[in-house]
């Protein structure tokens, strides 16, 4: 059977990193983790699961983090998973599967992930299956780390996995909210450096396309397109944040 270790960059973690770390204690060989100075209990909680931990900064770009568990694995596999997923028992068995195949034609697996939100899995409005590429074999796999919603690069096949990540990602609305400004503050800063080199008529159009087109165009597609309103209430709300982002962030890329 081939080895995994399971890398992970922390930040505040305690509300869910036990959950996290119990999903795959039977499943990793090896622990790692990357902390972005931790003031909660993350830490103390992944040494009772014998994580090597590195302590480091906290950049604002956290796949910065990401990379560097990713580096410090020595395993035939790497599943990069954030603290606040768990690995379904279903999932577990399927990545057992493929480390105990004697050989393998992908370098890796793109797996399929259920999001938690206002008391329910989001399963439409473009939510699901939310694949996401987290599970690579060791120096075929790395994060560009350019974005924050970026996916992994794989150097070589890649497959899919049939069953889910569990990803638990809101304590209660209120930290919703907090998330959703920074990734905002991220966006907006993004948008500064797109703008540098655009000549008046252009930014007329981003001015336009960011207040008034792209949020409209966004809330139409999760919501209508891709059937968000199955998903109720909670649906609702989802697509309306995403589709706000766009206004939310140039007014604060405009005021920077």
């Amino acid at each position: 059977m081939k080895t995994l270790s399971v890398a992970l960059a922390t930040f505040n973690g305690e509300r869910t990193i036990a959950l996290c770390l119990d999903s795959v204690k039977d499943l990793a060989d090896k622990i790692v983790i990357v902390d972005g100075t931790s003031s909660d209990k993350t830490v103390n909680i992944a040494k009772k699961y014998k994580a090597k931990i590195t302590i480091t900064d906290n950049p604002k770009n956290f796949h910065i983090n990401k990379q560097k568990a990713i580096d410090k694995c020595t395993s035939d596999w790497i599943l990069q998973l954030d603290a606040d997923e768990t690995v379904s028992k279903e999932l577990k068995q399927e990545i057992k599967s493929i480390l105990n195949k004697k050989t393998e034609e992908f370098n890796g697996y793109w797996i399929p992930r259920k999001n938690w939100f206002l008391g329910r899995f989001l399963l439409k409005g473009g939510q699901y299956p939310d694949y996401t590429l987290r599970f690579y074999k060791k120096g075929k796999g790395k994060l560009p780390q350019k974005d924050v919603h970026e996916q992994a690069e794989v150097d070589g096949k890649v497959g899919y996995l049939k069953n889910p990540l569990l990803h638990y990602p809101y304590k209660d609305f209120g930290d919703y909210l907090r998330k959703w400004n920074n990734y905002n503050d991220f966006f907006a800063g993004q948008i500064e450096k797109e703008e540098e080199n655009k000549n008046l008529f252009q930014e007329m159009g981003d001015f336009f396309n960011f207040l008034i087109f792209r949020p409209i165009w966004w809330f139409l597609l999760t919501f209508l397109r891709h059937k968000g309103f199955y998903d109720l209430w909670p649906g609702f709300v989802f697509s309306l944040f995403s589709a706000l982002r766009f206004p939310v962030s140039y007014i604060k890329y405009l005021i920077l």
